[in-house]
């Protein structure tokens, strides 16, 4: 610090500001600056859409339902609907994603690639992998910011589990996979003018401890010397004034009070930046750089884009998208004024039943100050009286009329009407105009859940594509179709590098097979049925079904296997007929 000040006083520059730059300045470069600035400048862009999210969130998160307006008798409940529809669409599209266990299927590109032995190891890997990861609740999380911000980003990565001992002292390790890492959408910023997400530069930003820091210095030299400049960093920095960061720096941390309360922490920001980046001082463009940046000040590592499926290994799903804007809306984006409203209808019933129940009171003359309570008791003193000053709650079944008429609209809008839903009031509609509404809503919810579908076969494809590269053979599960019980196979990258992919196959897959068969059982059944029937194969219907519910795990389709069983059966049962005769002494058995 003495060599600093020194350097300060030969310049002219002294004065704790100047110090302050001048440190700053010493321990940053153009690069890390660049991409914190650049970080500044695309989440100031974004406050707006940033403020509408937080005003939605507190309708989607409150839970105060009793506070009150200037005056004190005045109703202010808020009715948790957005709240409600929430939930509703969660439930509805997590439920259609994963109908059940066989959510996974792989995807053959070519023969050697599409037989049953490459097929059952890697949805095998997959599934065991996943499960132990727990990406159902990452899903679970990503639904969730595609419905409250509608948009939701995540990326695969390779986890390399933690090494410990147990109380007992012996080793273990924790998972170690693929696995699912949700971004908030808080913690990305991009250009939202650029054509498409995959084409625009994008920044992460991730807040770690010192500590896990020193974990990551152990076995890693770039983070050892991330580790060096930051602690050198905070070591300079913690005598200085708030005042003197607010003039010597043009930025602040998210998530903090100010630069000082920052460096004051033992947090530390980490921007990862991932994109084509543009050198200012070299005037050239460096094509699909991952750049690391601590402090917002200097670089910690430039190389090239460490992913085996392009992008940073970043993917985005938008809810409503909009031209020209790559933040999306959301389903619960349109539904704030209408929730407003609802809450006024609502407020407004409740004053009026108040005033009703207690009404106002006309006094004349002299009385005694009184409670107005029941069983209160008024002292009037000469010509003195109370009178009641008669309301009526005449206007209040306008307001729930309005009110349930509002609510289904939120639903509509947010394409989770109850129809949709699987919900419908008896003697509410015809079954034609249920079924009507049900297709013509369930067409919107089908497309909001392919778009989400198609967003987490990226990200599959991703994690298979990791587990090719970093695995080195672990023992996974399997169902043995001839032996009837769970084996165990070991499972190495090479098993897994297959040309084709994986893909999610939920309630859409589902929905469409199961509408064939009840299609086809229904022509079957009628005249067209007697008609086609004697050109029907049972073989390839016995064929289809099989490939439809997935029946192959349990041998349960074998050609002409019921005429065999069924011959078999009826040998057996002869034989026991003529042991039990034969037994019996009837004659001319067995002679």
């Amino acid at each position: 610090m003495w060599s600093i000040i020194q350097d300060l006083e030969e310049f002219n520059m002294a004065g704790t500001v100047a110090e302050l730059a001048y440190m700053f300045g010493e321990l940053s470069d153009d690069t890390g600056t660049s991409v914190g600035y650049m970080w500044d400048k695309w989440s100031r862009n974004r406050q707006g859409w940033m403020e509408e999210k937080k005003e939605l969130r507190n309708y989607v998160f409150q839970t105060d339902t009793r506070t009150t307006g200037v005056a004190s008798w005045k109703n202010s409940t808020s009715m948790p609907k957005i709240c409600q529809i929430r939930d509703n669409l969660h439930s509805n599209y997590i439920s259609a994603i994963f109908p059940n266990d066989n959510w996974l299927k792989w995807e053959a590109y070519d023969s050697a690639a599409s037989s049953k032995d490459v097929r059952e190891q890697i949805t095998a890997y997959m599934r065991h992998k996943m499960t132990q990861s727990d990406l159902r609740t990452e899903v679970s999380k990503l639904i969730y910011d595609y419905i409250d911000f509608g948009n939701c980003f995540a990326e695969p990565e390779w986890d390399y589990g933690m090494a410990g001992m147990d109380k007992n002292g012996h080793a273990h390790q924790s998972y170690v996979g693929p696995r699912l890492a949700r971004i908030s959408p808080m913690d990305i910023v991009f250009n939202p003018l650029a054509p498409d997400f995959e084409s625009a530069p994008r920044i992460v930003r991730y807040v770690k401890t010192i500590g896990e820091l020193t974990l990551l210095a152990r076995t890693d030299e770039m983070w050892a010397e991330a580790l060096a400049k930051t602690l050198e960093m905070r070591a300079g920095a913690g005598s200085y004034s708030v005042d003197d960061y607010h003039k010597a720096l043009g930025f602040q941390v998210d998530g903090f009070g100010d630069m000082k309360e920052y460096y004051d922490t033992e947090y530390v920001e980490i921007l990862r930046f991932l994109g084509d980046f543009y050198d200012k001082e070299a005037g050239t463009v460096e094509i699909a750089k991952e750049i690391i940046v601590i402090d917002r000040s200097f670089t910690v590592s430039v190389r090239d884009i460490p992913s085996p499926v392009g992008s940073g290994n970043v993917s985005h799903a938008g809810w409503r998208l909009r031209p020209d804007n790559l933040y999306a809306m959301g389903p619960l984006d349109n539904l704030v004024g209408m929730q407003y409203r609802i809450d006024h209808l609502q407020n407004l019933k409740a004053d009026a039943m108040d005033l009703l129940v207690h009404p106002p009171l006309a006094v004349q003359g002299d009385v005694e100050a009184f409670v107005w309570e029941p069983e209160a008791v008024i002292s009037i003193i000469g010509e003195g009286s109370v009178t009641e000053l008669t309301k009526s709650a005449q206007g209040v079944g306008v307001a729930d009329n309005e009110i349930t008429m509002l609510e289904a609209r939120m639903e509509e809008y947010a394409g989770a009407p109850k129809e949709a839903m699987g919900v419908r009031t008896p003697g509410e509609k015809t079954l034609g105009e249920v079924n009507q509404l049900a297709n013509a809503a369930g067409r919107i919810f089908q497309e909001k859940v392919i778009n989400f579908e198609l967003f987490l076969e990226k990200l599959l494809k991703g994690l298979l594509a990791e587990a090719c590269i970093h695995e080195g053979g672990t023992e996974v599960p399997l169902m043995d179709a001839d032996l009837g019980f769970v084996d165990f196979t070991m499972i190495t990258n090479s098993s897994l590098i297959q040309n084709g992919t994986l893909r999610p196959v939920g309630a859409r897959h589902f929905g469409q097979t199961a509408k064939l068969v009840t299609d086809l059982t229904t022509v079957l059944n009628g005249p067209m049925g007697q008609m086609i029937m004697p050109h029907l194969s049972g073989k390839a219907a016995a064929a289809m079904i099989t490939d439809v519910f997935e029946l192959g795990r349990y041998d349960l389709m074998r050609p002409n296997v019921a005429v065999h069983e069924q011959a078999e059966t009826q040998s057996v049962m002869n034989a026991t007929q003529e042991t039990n005769m034969v037994e019996q002494g009837t004659p001319g058995v067995a002679e």
